[in-house]
């Protein structure tokens, strides 16, 4: 597609996609040879847009004379006309640091920040995936008994990410027999990411060992129950800041918007898909797999917080959002969490 467009044909959709972007307006020939200095013609800038039209890079709504970018034109855009500077402006870049300085060094208040400062330097929607726990490795566990016949348990990954699970059980424990447990499992699931532990847990349920050790079966009995590989958390900030865009202003059009965000799953996949390569993602439009995003776009990028442990954050706007502001605030907060999490 970029081999078809002229140099004119470019400079003019550039111009068109920058106005919409600003404006949220449909964009006339007039309007271009006004703001931008073109040297042209509206004439000659008419034909250029008939043309980008034809190849399915603008569209005519049909209230106006003017023209709107699809998303196959935001998609040449971001990836071969846009040039996004890769550095913020140091007040932001302080601002992103210390916000997520404050949150202190819990991981989850930490992501929990990041997706609400994402929110407003972008006056989007910021989003943050806390990493799966079965890439997290095990630190230990912990066994706490509350009644005759209720369980805490308490599993801490290396990262600091915490995991408490409420268990029943037929029998009573005592605390000294569930403090034997806990450091039996503690000596043997060392250095195990939690999927390795899940594995683990199941081999030693089998061996022929466990049937000769009432405490040892309990115990992993115990830890079974308590880990959860499925386990991902999601923060969600900024959504009110999409009522502030007026392609959103429909009452029913928002409903819809909303209710996709409350189906966790469906986040989950289109995240899940971001974590697919390193570095900064970008998904337009009727890219998403998800039928309710369509005239929406995220940008993502992955941290870490350790070398096998992934996560990712990002901000959800309209396809109309300013990329080359919204991409190095994306990036530059990634590699923010990545450094913090990681010095932990």
């Amino acid at each position: 597609m970029e081999e078809q467009l002229s140099e004119r044909g470019k400079r003019i959709l550039e111009a068109v996609i920058e106005d919409y972007i600003a404006t949220a307006e449909p964009v006339g020939s007039r309007t271009i040879t006004r703001s931008h200095a073109l040297a042209l013609s509206p004439a000659t800038v008419r034909n250029v847009m008939a043309d980008l039209e034809e190849m399915g890079l603008l569209a005519s709504p049909h209230t106006s004379a003017g023209r709107i970018p699809t998303d196959k034109a935001y998609r040449l855009y971001v990836n071969s006309i846009l040039e996004a500077k890769q550095n913020l402006m140091p007040g932001k870049r302080d601002e992103i640091r210390r916000r997520c300085r404050m949150a202190g060094k819990d991981p989850a208040e930490m992501l929990k920040e990041a997706s609400r400062l994402l929110s407003t330097t972008s006056s989007y929607m910021g989003v943050v995936m806390a990493p799966r726990m079965a890439a997290n490795v095990f630190h230990q566990m912990e066994f706490v008994k509350l009644s005759s016949h209720r369980i805490l348990a308490i599993l801490v990954s290396q990262n600091g990410t915490v995991q408490n699970r409420l268990l029943e059980t037929e029998e009573e424990i005592p605390q000294e027999d569930l403090v034997r447990m806990a450091n039996y499992l503690n000596g043997m699931l060392q250095g195990l990411t939690i999927a390795q532990v899940r594995e683990r847990l199941l081999a030693e349920m089998q061996s022929e060992k466990v049937r000769y050790d009432s405490l040892m079966a309990r115990a992993l009995a115990l830890s079974e129950q308590t880990i959860r590989t499925d386990s991902t958390e999601i923060f969600l900030e900024g959504q009110a800041n999409i009522l502030d865009q007026p392609e959103f202003s429909d009452a029913a059009r928002m409903r819809e918007i909303f209710r996709a965000f409350e189906k966790k799953s469906l986040l989950l996949d289109l995240l899940d898909r971001s974590m697919q390569a390193e570095g900064v993602q970008i998904f337009i439009g009727s890219e998403s797999p998800l039928l309710k995003m369509e005239g929406m776009s995220l940008v993502t990028s992955t941290y870490l917080t350790g070398k096998d442990t992934v996560g990712v954050l990002g901000v959800i706007g309209p396809t109309r959002m300013g990329y080359g502001r919204v991409i190095p605030i994306v990036d530059y907060t990634a590699k923010l969490i990545s450094r913090l999490l990681e010095s932990e």
